[in-house]
């Protein structure tokens, strides 16, 4: 979690632990872009719009294309005062899955987490599946150089060769 202002990195930070949440807490862009980078990187993060160094667009910018390059899933929620439509479409164009608008209320910000760890999980759950599907598929091509087939009547040889 990004968040340049003390009081409201507390206040998100107790209201996380008290959901079972371990956050992990810094104070501007360039120290959420650090972790976002690390190999242990949070999977969903919350990053305030504005913030010192990097803003919270220019994370999701640059942490966006570092997931689509390691394939691990990335949802990141913005937090910010401002609700002009401009800016909301520039966070989400960025790669911000989501927005929370200050003051947040804590029942949205907790409905808006818990969707995005769904997502997580789902996209996880896929990247299994698709692991798995591709092991098949490779165990099947080995299985087709193996086993010589007429492609018409679907016999094998017993000299191995195809059926002419």
């Amino acid at each position: 979690m990004a968040e340049d202002d003390p009081v409201s990195r507390r206040l998100l930070e107790v209201t996380l632990r008290k959901w079972g949440h371990e956050p992990d807490l810094v104070e501007d862009g360039d120290a959420a872009w650090a972790a976002l980078q690390r190999p242990d990187r949070p999977s969903l993060a919350v990053l305030d719009l504005m913030m010192p160094g990097l803003s919270g667009i220019e994370v999701c910018r640059k942490a966006k294309a570092l997931a689509a390059k390691d394939l691990r899933s990335l949802y990141l929620i913005l937090l910010t005062a401002r609700s002009e439509t401009a800016t909301i479409v520039e966070a989400l164009d960025a790669g911000a899955n989501d927005y929370v608008q200050k003051p947040f209320t804590p029942d949205e910000l907790r409905a808006r987490i818990g969707a995005g760890a769904r997502v997580v999980d789902l996209e996880v759950q896929l990247s299994v599946r698709v692991g798995e599907l591709e092991r098949a598929m490779a165990e099947l091509k080995e299985l087709r150089q193996i086993l010589p087939m007429c492609s018409y009547c679907k016999k094998v040889r017993n000299d191995g060769n195809f059926w002419e």
